[in-house]
C-alpha cells in the first residue's frame, strides 16, 4: 500500500498572514518522515464564494467551478493538517467555508491541527474538531499550539524549528495522524473492493 498522502491546508488568506510559517515548518518536518507524503494546499488558490449552493455538496455536485476544483483536490488526499488561525475565539471564515464546500471529500479521513493566536489557537481548534466530526473526519487528539509570544519571535526571524516543545508536539501529532491515515486508508480501500465485487 502506498504511503498516505496528506494535505497541509493553509487556513487563512489574508495579506501578511502568519500561516505560511507553520505550514512550511510542518511540511519540512513531515518530509523527513518515511510513512506519509505531504503537499501544501493554499486556500488562496481556491477563491470560493460564501457557501450559497442550493444543495449540500454531500448530495449533489457544486455549481461553482472553483468549488468543484477544490473538491477534486481534496479527494486526492488520505488525511489533512489544517493551519488554524484564531479570530474572535474561532476559526477563520474562509476555512469553515472550504470545509462546507467539500463535504463529501472528508469522509473517513483523519484531520490534525496546527493552531496559532490567542491561547495557541486552542479555541479555534476545538471548534474545528466539532465541525470535523460532523463532516465524518476523524480528528487526532494531539494538536500543535503556537502562542502569541512565539509568533512574535517567529515574525522577527526565529525559526519555529528552534522551539523544542513545538517539535515535540508536532511529533505526537504526526505519529497519531500516520496511524489513523494508514488504518482508514486500508478500510476505505477494503470498502471500495467490496463495492466493486458486489
Amino acid at each position: 500500500m502506498a504511503n498516505p498522502k496528506i494535505a497541509i491546508v493553509i487556513g487563512s488568506t489574508r495579506p501578511g498572514r502568519f500561516a505560511d510559517k507553520p505550514a512550511a515548518w510542518i511540511k519540512e518536518l513531515g518530509d523527513a518522515r518515511p510513512d506519509m507524503t505531504f503537499e501544501v494546499v493554499d486556500l488562496r488558490d481556491y477563491p470560493m464564494p460564501l457557501f450559497d449552493e442550493e444543495v449540500s455538496p454531500a448530495w449533489a455536485p457544486s455549481k461553482n467551478e472553483v468549488a468543484r476544483k477544490w473538491q477534486d483536490k481534496i479527494a486526492e488526499f488520505d488525511g489533512f493538517i489544517f493551519t488554524a488561525a484564531e479570530y474572535n475565539h474561532g476559526p477563520t471564515a474562509v476555512l469553515k467555508n472550504a470545509l462546507d464546500y467539500a463535504a463529501a471529500g472528508w469522509t473517513n479521513k483523519p484531520a490534525a491541527f496546527v493552531g496559532y493566536g490567542g491561547v495557541g489557537g486552542a479555541r479555534a481548534v476545538e471548534q474545528l474538531r466539532l465541525i470535523a466530526v460532523e463532516l465524518q473526519l476523524v480528528p487526532v487528539k494531539t494538536a500543535v499550539h503556537i502562542m502569541w509570544p512565539v509568533m512574535v519571535e517567529a515574525k522577527e526571524g526565529k525559526s519555529l524549528a528552534e522551539f523544542g516543545f513545538l517539535n515535540d508536539g508536532a511529533k505526537g501529532m504526526f505519529d497519531q495522524l500516520a496511524w489513523l491515515a494508514s488504518a482508514l486508508k486500508a478500510a476505505r480501500d477494503a470498502d471500495e473492493r467490496q463495492a466493486k465485487a458486489a
